[in-house]
């Protein structure tokens, strides 16, 4: 039966995206029952009003709607697939939406399997960053069709400013990595421009203004680089969730026999920016890999811990990491 009213909703995966998404979905008067691993990342939640409960399985089991936002597609297989999962516990005709950038392939699996079982999955990757989800301003990208979804519209409007329809299962995870293609390209276009400014003697504030209001200027040098300048490296967005983006980026377009060099280059350094103690930064300490050893070790980061050269970028975006989100 489908479900023809939306009241109940669930959140899956409390951390610095979904927390915010939240708040705006009960200041939208929805009702909501959370779940993230460590509880203590949704406890502002529960204070404002947000149902606790103690596993995946019991929060969507009475959820009209079923919102997924977790770290990496392992974390999104097993919340979906495993004990205690959604697709388990969730109730006939409940909407399962997957707002984690994840793979195309799994989007169109988990669709399939919710149709089974007369449930209905679809991605809804986000773009915005924490800003976005603070503000209610996220851009959505949706792996179905417009009207299929209709019943879902408020919901999804009360924490974004504008949604893209894609058609069908996938296709907004395939569009979330063309975007995050496009972003890591600008993230190393503005590290590389910081250094050159900066070697060349030149005011990096002033430099940032200039750039912002040339051609040379993107979103991502706008909020990002200024706090590459003071050296605030505090995370909007994960920089190990940034390698990760790449790395599906880079797999999906092996998948269809295409060189994205760009791409390519900016796995690299975020993959060279995680392992020296990176993950858990902003992605805009992508430019503290351009400074001195000093520099870096202010930073928290340590460039004894680089691995051997051996592993170039395709072994490592062919790797399945195991890793948890944001918690």
């Amino acid at each position: 039966m489908a479900v023809v009213r939306v009241h109940d909703v669930a959140f899956i995966g409390t951390g610095i995206m979904g927390a915010p998404i939240c708040e705006h979905i009960m200041e939208a008067g929805y009702s909501l029952t959370v779940y993230n691993r460590s509880k203590e990342r949704a406890e502002h939640l529960i204070e404002k009003g947000a149902a606790w409960a103690d596993s995946p399985a019991a929060a969507a089991a009475k959820a009209d709607v079923v919102f997924t936002m977790l770290g990496f597609p392992d974390d999104v297989e097993e919340v979906y697939f495993g004990k205690n999962g959604l697709l388990e516990g969730s109730k006939k005709g409940a909407w399962l939406v997957d707002l984690t950038t994840s793979a195309p392939e799994l989007a169109r699996e988990l669709h399939d399997a919710a149709e089974v079982m007369d449930k209905h999955s679809f991605d809804c990757p986000v773009t915005g960053g924490q800003s976005g989800a603070q503000d209610g301003t996220l851009t959505l990208m949706v792996g179905a069709d417009e009207q299929t979804t209709a019943i879902l519209r408020p919901l999804l409007e009360s924490f974004s400013s504008k949604i893209y329809y894609f058609g069908k299962a996938g296709d907004g995870q395939a569009a979330k990595l063309c975007n995050q293609v496009s972003l890591a390209s600008c993230m190393v276009g503005y590290a590389d421009a910081l250094a050159l400014a900066k070697q060349s003697g030149l005011d990096l504030d002033q430099i940032v203004d200039v750039m912002c209001d040339g051609m040379g200027g993107s979103v991502a040098m706008e909020r990002l680089a200024p706090k590459s300048v003071e050296g605030d490296f505090r995370p909007g967005f994960l920089s190990e969730h940034m390698r990760k983006d790449i790395a599906l980026a880079l797999r999906h377009a092996e998948d269809l026999d295409l060189k994205l060099p760009g791409a390519e280059t900016a796995f690299n350094l975020y993959d060279v920016l995680c392992q020296i103690g990176g993950k858990r930064l902003g992605t805009q300490a992508i430019s503290v890999l351009y400074e001195d050893e000093a520099e870096a070790a202010a930073a928290g980061l340590d460039w004894s811990l680089i691995e051997p050269a051996a592993d170039d970028a395709h072994e490592h975006h062919h790797c399945h990491h195991h890793h948890h989100g944001e918690e």
